[in-house]
């Protein structure tokens, strides 16, 4: 099965050696988002909720050059570096996402990249 690699400016570009997303036949795996602006490629200042939102904001867009929505979006993964912000983080994915929610994983970590408090990573479907 060809692999399609999906990329827009409307996230940060990869900051090494992967796509931001590639598609296999109907689903889309999508690589990481961290709280890149993608216009200045730094990290967005505020705290997690901010970091949440910017994250959520690229994946979306990811997600919209692939040919679909958040609405396709399977499977999330969620890595914080402080599992005492969980709940602020859980009230940012609501915002994204409407029932029937993605299956999800949360993960601390102890760090991540370019020092950002947060990332999401995701599978889609498309019809």
């Amino acid at each position: 099965m060809p692999r399609t690699p999906v990329s827009t400016t409307d996230a940060p570009a990869a900051i090494g050696p992967y796509s931001q997303a590639i598609r296999a036949g109907n689903t889309v795996y999508c690589s990481g988002q961290i709280p890149l602006d993608p216009a200045t490629g730094e990290i967005v200042a505020g705290d997690i909720t901010a970091q949440a939102r910017r994250a959520f904001d690229n994946l979306k867009a990811v997600a919209v050059a692939a040919g679909g929505s958040l609405d396709d979006i399977v499977r999330v993964g969620l890595y914080v570096t402080d599992l005492g912000e969980f709940a602020q983080v859980n009230a940012v994915m609501a915002e994204y996402f409407a029932a029937p929610y993605p299956a999800r994983s949360t993960i601390e970590v102890p760090a991540l990249p370019k020092g950002a408090r947060f990332e999401v990573d995701a599978m889609m479907v498309l019809g």
